[in-house]
């Protein structure tokens, strides 16, 4: 049997008035509507719900004893259907995942979790590096925010744009081109790239081709810590991100030139799943990435 559930709205107002005409007011409908709905509860039921005693409706002992429950199953329902758009952030109680690169979590992470801990000590952050391979983690809400430079293509993504960081080189400060470095020099050292999925050429090497130049690529690495550790042991060269790569490049004592070629910065794309375009909890996180990675870029 399927039950229409509006009738515990009425049956509700009934009980908490003691009366048809009461009930209609609180619900602003007509008295015989109300009649007509107290004629199906008693139906339904098998019971009267509210008997005249006198000038006054008294509820049934079965009407007394379901009272409470029936109160509880609309408001229950009316949060439900009507959820706070107001945000607790000392009683949140929640942990976030981000997916994101190493330098960018080196360079965004620390900085995050005091923002955070400073506004939501209940939240707790998990921080996934980067998979060789695409995941659907986003797809099946295993992974909350993905911060890269890809944006997804299908319309069930969302994807904001937190900024852009310009390229440099990264050396020891004992590479033979620490003090100057022009575009021959760049292509005729060895680099270390750092590439996810293993590749040996990168964009630039089109640039570096347009000028009838080729560089040596001697390794490709998963991460940007693994080719900088290279970079101060040996004399190669490091292509990466000006801002977010500055703290590891800073860690491993090295120094940095500009690229010597015009060349588009990095992006940085934050990535969510549609099921929390209203979540309120995942937009304060949003705001968050955004503040961090803004006080990022100004420096």
């Amino acid at each position: 049997m399927q039950v229409d559930l509006n009738l515990l709205t009425v049956l509700d107002a009934l009980l908490e008035e003691g009366s048809v005409m009461g009930a209609a007011e609180r619900l602003h409908v007509s008295s015989p509507a109300v009649s007509r709905t107290l004629g199906r509860l008693r139906r339904l039921t098998g019971d009267d719900i509210l008997v005249r005693t006198g000038h006054t409706m008294t509820p049934t002992p079965y009407a007394a004893a379901i009272r409470d429950d029936v109160h509880r199953l609309v408001r229950q329902g009316n949060e439900v259907l009507s959820p706070s758009r107001e945000l607790d952030l000392d009683g949140l109680d929640r942990t976030f995942t981000l997916q994101c690169h190493d330098a960018l979590a080196a360079s965004l992470v620390p900085a995050l979790i005091d923002r955070i801990q400073e506004q939501a000590p209940g939240v707790q952050l998990r921080v996934l590096a980067e998979t060789s391979t695409d995941t659907d983690g986003l797809r099946h809400g295993q992974v909350d925010l993905e911060l890269s430079g890809d944006r997804p293509s299908l319309p069930e993504f969302r994807s904001e744009t937190l900024g852009h960081d310009s390229l440099v080189v990264a050396m020891r400060p004992g590479h033979p081109c620490a003090d100057s470095l022009d575009l021959r020099s760049y292509a005729s050292w060895p680099h270390v790239l750092v590439s996810r999925r293993g590749r040996l050429t990168a964009p630039i090497d089109d640039v570096l081709a347009a000028e009838g130049l080729r560089r040596r690529v001697v390794a490709a690495v998963a991460t940007v810590p693994m080719a900088l550790q290279v970079a101060s042991r040996r004399d190669v060269l490091v292509t990466t991100t000006a801002l977010l790569s500055r703290p590891l490049v800073e860690a491993f004592g090295l120094v940095t030139r500009p690229l010597p070629v015009e060349f588009p910065a990095a992006v940085i794309n934050c990535n969510w799943h549609q099921r929390y375009d209203s979540d309120v909890a995942h937009a304060w996180l949003r705001t968050q990435v955004q503040a961090v990675f803004a006080e990022i870029l100004a420096g």
